[in-house]
């Protein structure tokens, strides 16, 4: 299988911290550019005191959070709130195709390298909590604040019970996958189209959930409705639910257009219930969707899990074990994609993790190399890219710049 890198060439600073600006720049590097994390000399990037912990051959916590997060990129430990470690910024960046970053708006300016001080081919991807402008922009706060200001956290959860936020840093990994696709784009922009001036990309976290929230805003607008929760059901159709099996696991399973229900029925060798009118009909099915769900839900309860998947999905109708970790490493097809691969981090050794994803019509993207640990190519990238003598590079040291 052919190996792809279609940013190969493109330099990309990240200067991020936690998930959202590194995830950005962790998409741009496994598709091919080159990452340096530029990170405070003490402590670096706060994802590497996040647990959960292993522990390397010494015996010291290590965080399997940065093991991940931080994959595929030098580290580069830089001052910032020095004007020396401003200026040694400044020069990388000039050296440089992309800067991400999220800290707090006017952070950069108070530093003196905000977009403006720095070179105009570049693109800028900042990445904040409500945006650069506007009465809420300085407000501080992380995904679970804009989970909950985009109307995600409202939607989460059964109908009987409280909001709950979704088990991911949902707006941290939506808002990276967003300001990557807008960096690409405005690289385009500058190099195919050949205007050599990058630009910003203005992205928030609360906006990326906003845009994934289907019909709610429409419906508020025509119909003055307000979306409520439905937990793992629905109030249009059914039957649709997780449902639990016999050895005590649950399988979602979708069927509610008329010729997937068919086929259900055809699964569950119960015929009858296409003549029966609170099946016989999508609108029927919607109208007496309680008791749709619960008469999938004895069958299901009959059989162990996977015999409801391979009957299911025999015969094409939308289903799918609910799989927990272990479940995902194990399966079948998760190994025949390649969606799994094992990294070997510098500091605890091979370890399994996600692969990179998307691919590119079938070819593989190389496996990332392992999280650096804290400054591992300080000296490398200002040798090579600035060409800082080894006498330069201790003074800057000893100042604690570096």
């Amino acid at each position: 299988m052919a190996v792809r890198q279609p940013l190969a060439g493109v330099r990309v600073l990240d200067m991020g911290t936690r998930i959202a600006a590194p995830f950005c720049a962790g998409i741009l590097g496994e598709q091919g550019a080159e990452v340096i994390k530029v990170e405070d000399p003490i402590g670096g990037d706060k994802t590497r005191t996040n647990g959960p912990f292993t522990t390397d051959s010494d015996g010291n916590f290590y965080s399997l959070f940065w093991s991940v997060e931080g994959r595929g990129r030098k580290s580069v430990t830089i001052n910032l709130r020095s004007s020396e470690g401003q200026d040694l910024f400044r020069r990388l960046a000039s050296k440089s195709d992309v800067v991400c970053e999220n800290f707090r708006p006017g952070t950069l300016e108070r530093w003196n390298i905000d977009p403006s001080r720095l070179d105009p081919k570049l693109v800028t991807a900042r990445i904040s909590l409500y945006g650069q402008k506007g009465p809420k922009s300085l407000y501080n706060g992380f995904d679970h604040n804009a989970v909950a200001f985009a109307g995600l956290t409202h939607l989460t959860g059964h109908a009987d019970q409280p909001p709950t936020r979704p088990g991911l840093s949902v707006s941290d990994y939506l808002t990276g996958i967003f300001a990557a696709q807008a960096v690409t784009s405005l690289l385009y922009e500058r190099d195919a189209r050949g205007t050599g001036t990058g630009g910003v990309v203005d992205a928030y976290l609360y906006g990326s959930v906003l845009r994934i929230m289907e019909w709610t805003i429409a419906a508020y607008d025509r119909l003055n409705s307000v979306r409520q929760r439905t937990g793992n059901r629905s109030d249009n159709a059914a039957p649709l639910d997780n449902f639990q099996s016999r050895d005590g696991r649950h399988v979602c399973i979708v069927a509610v257009r008329q010729a997937v229900f068919e086929r259900l029925c055809e699964a569950m060798d119960r015929p009858e219930l296409l003549t029966d009118e609170r099946f016989a009909t999508p609108k029927a099915r919607r109208h007496n969707r309680e008791v749709v769900n619960q008469t999938v839900a004895e069958w299901a309860s009959g059989l162990d899990a996977t015999t409801i998947e391979e009957r299911c999905g025999r015969r094409g109708v939308p289903v799918s074990v609910v799989y927990d970790a272990a479940d995902v490493v194990a399966d079948n097809h998760v190994r025949a994609q390649g969606d799994v691969c094992t990294v070997h981090d510098p500091v605890i050794g091979p370890v399994r993790q996600q692969a990179p994803y998307p691919r590119f019509d079938g070819d593989s993207l190389p496996v990332p190399e392992g999280a650096p640990r804290l400054g591992e190519h300080t000296n490398e990238v200002l040798s090579s890219l600035l060409g800082l003598s080894e006498i330069e590079i201790a003074a800057l040291k000893r100042r604690n710049v570096i």
